[in-house]
């Protein structure tokens, strides 16, 4: 993929690796990243040492409930927290430049939306009421590109047709107003592609949708990100829509990524309880008479230092251990990790719940359920094995002592 953009006025403020990308090398990648605001004379945390990776021509979702700091996170890479919000530590890469020492509005234009552009949860509050629908594509492709009046109106009336608006001519002249929610969604994403992005973050754009049109809109976003190359990072609580779009998955809980892999290795072999509990939570995997799963509780406060790990409270699997140390991350393989004290050897083997099964076996039976093909699960021998070790590994202590 080439990576190289039309050069405008605004990209000087960073010194960027330009050497061309090709799929799986890394593009952005955050590293313990910690993100505070400041309300009435109160510290909230908002991400507490969260990192992730993304790499260049894929499709990574960040999943979990309201609150969890998916939103802050991403809006960390583009410079957009609010004025009472800060990086208060960790770093953010972009091409080997360090995205969180930029300060001010016009060095973030360097990067915000010629580089690394988002598609936001509302179209209507992304779109201004006064002006036409064209003209605002257009002034965003004039200012990230350096275009003229009249190669920047061509541009935008390009991504109309390009996102599947009809009549674009016509179109281009109409007020935000005029078009319905599923216009809207594509005239936001015609406006951030027009700047020509190497990485789409998109905020749970389907959210206010219909099913109907929340299925086209995803259909959008994934033939954009193979016409153009770019990496997406999809937000979203949803994992219905995680299924249909994601090449990996990262699961936020309490400004935290608590696990990270694969979109097959999340769905068919989950290991954080957290994980469990979102899976267990759709109502696809329901059984027709039982009460539909729901996470009892309420995530902790951020306002407050949290002790052990997050989820404990939440959990009727948690440990001892979990009330009182923060666990670290476990790697079950070489693309799936999991912050849980239930991977560290010493814990005692713990069955996924039923509805996690449940989902094992639908996706063993259909071969291709959501889109997904079954990885390399853990078989018997694999389980037995991890069980001697254990075994033998607590009568070298014992022996020892």
């Amino acid at each position: 993929m080439s990576t190289t953009t039309k050069a405008g006025p605004l990209r000087h403020a960073l010194t960027l690796n330009e050497s061309a990308c090709v799929k799986g090398d890394t593009l952005l990648e955050a590293t313990d990243v910690v993100i505070r605001f400041n309300l009435r004379g109160k510290t909230l945390t908002a991400v507490r040492s969260a990192s992730l990776a993304l790499k260049a021509g894929e499709t990574l979702a960040v999943v979990g409930e309201s609150g969890s700091g998916k939103s802050v996170f991403a809006k960390s890479f583009l410079g957009m927290l609010d004025k009472n919000g800060r990086v208060a530590s960790g770093s953010i890469r972009y091409r080997g430049a360090e995205l969180s020492s930029l300060k001010g509005e016009r060095e973030w234009l360097s990067v915000r939306g010629s580089r690394i552009a988002m598609v936001f949860q509302d179209p209507m509050t992304a779109l201004n009421p006064l002006k036409t629908v064209g003209e605002q594509i257009r002034e965003a492709a004039a200012l990230h590109r350096g275009l003229d009046k009249e190669h920047s109106r061509l541009l935008a009336l390009d991504m109309l047709a390009r996102v599947g608006i009809g009549e674009p001519e016509r179109r281009y002249g109409q007020y935000p107003h005029e078009f319905s929610g599923g216009m809207r969604q594509r005239a936001v994403i015609a406006a951030a592609i027009a700047c020509g992005p190497e990485i789409l973050i998109c905020d749970e754009p389907t959210t206010a949708l219909d099913v109907t049109i929340q299925a086209q809109i995803l259909e959008l976003i994934k033939s954009l990100q193979r016409d153009l190359g770019m990496a997406v990072l999809f937000i979203t609580h949803d994992l219905g829509v995680v299924a249909k779009m994601a090449d990996r998955i990262a699961v936020m809980y309490a400004g935290q990524v608590v696990e990270e892999g694969l979109s097959a290795e999340i769905f068919y072999d989950p290991r954080h309880p957290y994980t469990w509990a979102l899976l267990a939570s759709l109502p696809q995997l329901g059984v027709k008479g039982e009460e539909l799963f729901a996470i009892k509780g309420t995530p902790p406060s951020l306002f407050k230092e949290i002790k052990g790990d997050a989820f404990a409270a939440r959990n009727p699997l948690a440990l001892k251990v979990d009330f009182e140390h923060e666990p670290p991350f476990f790697s079950v393989s070489p693309t799936h990790r999991a912050k849980t004290w239930l991977l560290d050897p010493r814990a005692p083997a713990q069955e996924a719940p039923d509805t996690v099964r449940r989902l094992r076996a639908r996706i063993a039976e259909a071969g291709k359920a959501a889109g997904l093909r079954e990885p390399n699960a853990p078989t018997a021998v694999a389980k037995a094995d991890g069980a001697k070790k254990r075994k033998a590994k607590k009568a070298k202590e014992q022996a020892d002592e």
